[in-house]
């Protein structure tokens, strides 16, 4: 008779009592319980041995090991990462190899395994794969009014009453013209976006507009794009990110900063108002009066005019062609591609990228006609994002 899963001891127990009344030849018994000889033998051992107790299911777990290395070996290795925390499973083995060097040591990966198992050591991060590459055109030198903005932040200080200021500094490059100052409670993505906003308004728009890479310029995703880089993009303005480590890339720009805090800032005013007052005072005397030597001694507002391209009241749609496809990207910067949510980046949240295919299994990611990146089906976390590719250039003129 076949064993019942759900009182398997009892069954057990069954057998072996007719074992010990022996009404049926013992090999005919184990043939009506499905079972062979030898595990009935065993069955009515436990039993004379135990009793009903000894026929539940033991553990087969081996008792012993031939393989298994020393547990003092793990201990070892617990001892020397706690006093070396920095060390990896490399330089722990060498370590045990120059202090035992005639006994057989546990192999790397079983040290690596107990760092795991002990929770000396976290999980790998993955490094991310490498995405395409965008040429990059260099940095453009002004030749006409509104051709390129330098945008950038002065370095922090404090009023007299002790708040702390961020000054945002904005200047029309081929006149030298001080577009703005404005002081600002933070370097907040909201704050420089409302400031650059009102220029806009009051100034129109540039082709260009120059920043280094730090916060809220630049981002750590496709193309070093943040929210405010990818508004400006939006807006038809093209972003030029100096190169890093690079304040001469911007050497006009860091003259205008070091004037600023020589004429205006020591000492500081009362507070942000006074503060404030006194910038704009300073701004106008260095746009009218303050004589530039590329401009010939002549003040940078001889030379400025607002540009022509005015603020749009809306942003202008992204277009593709027909053979993308296109996907809006979702509030945690994802898009949902082929049944599964690919990240793209929080810089393109709200977003409509197109997406053409290349094979396929690879497609490549545009934010209008820029190149942003390329999905694999086989990474199944998110895109590879887009890198700029620069090319050796000259230094420009200031």
């Amino acid at each position: 008779m076949p064993w019942k899963t759900s009182s398997i001891v009892s069954q057990r127990q069954h057998f072996a009592l007719a074992a010990l009344r022996s009404l049926k030849p013992f090999v005919r018994l184990c043939a009506e319980y499905s079972i062979s000889p030898k595990t009935g033998y065993k069955w009515l051992a436990r039993y004379r041995a135990g009793g009903t107790g000894a026929l539940g299911d033991h553990s087969r777990r081996p008792k012993r090991c031939a393989r298994q290395p020393q547990a003092h070996w793990k201990r070892g290795v617990q001892q020397v990462r706690r006093s070396r925390p920095h060390w990896g499973a490399k330089k722990i083995l060498a370590r045990l190899r120059e202090l035992h060097p005639r006994k057989r040591l546990p192999a790397l990966r079983t040290i690596g395994r107990w760092l795991r198992e002990l929770g000396l050591v976290g999980p790998r991060s993955r490094r991310a794969r490498r995405g395409p590459f965008v040429p990059h055109r260099g940095l453009t030198t002004p030749r006409q009014l509104h051709q390129v903005w330098t945008v950038d932040f002065k370095g922090w200080f404090r009023t007299a009453d002790g708040q702390r200021h961020e000054p945002l500094t904005v200047r029309e490059a081929r006149s030298r013209y001080l577009l703005e100052i404005r002081l600002l409670p933070d370097q907040s993505d909201s704050a420089a976006r409302r400031a650059m906003t009102r220029l806009f308004r009051r100034h129109g728009l540039p082709a260009v507009i120059r920043v280094d890479n730090g916060s809220p310029f630049g981002g750590k995703g496709a193309l070093g794009l943040s929210r405010l880089s990818l508004w400006w993009l939006r807006l038809g303005i093209r972003v030029e990110f100096t190169r890093r480590a690079r304040p001469g890339d911007n050497a006009a720009h860091e003259q205008m900063h070091r004037c600023y805090k020589a004429e205006a800032l020591d000492p500081p005013a009362a507070d942000r108002r006074a503060q404030q007052r006194r910038t704009d005072r300073w701004r106008h005397d260095y746009n009218h009066h303050r004589p530039h030597e590329a401009l010939g001694q002549k003040p940078p507002a001889r030379a400025y005019a607002p540009s022509k391209r005015r603020w749009p009241p809306r942003l202008p749609a992204l277009c593709y062609p027909q053979s993308f496809v296109t996907r809006r990207v979702r509030p945690h910067g994802e898009i949902k591609w082929q049944g599964r949510l690919r990240f793209i980046g929080r810089a393109f949240v709200g977003e409509t990228l197109g997406l053409k295919t290349l094979s396929p299994h690879h497609w490549a990611v545009h934010l209008g006609p820029l190149l942003i990146g390329e999905l694999h089906s086989k990474d199944p976390s998110g895109m590879r994002p887009a890198r700029w590719q620069r090319l050796p250039q000259k230094p420009l003129k200031v």
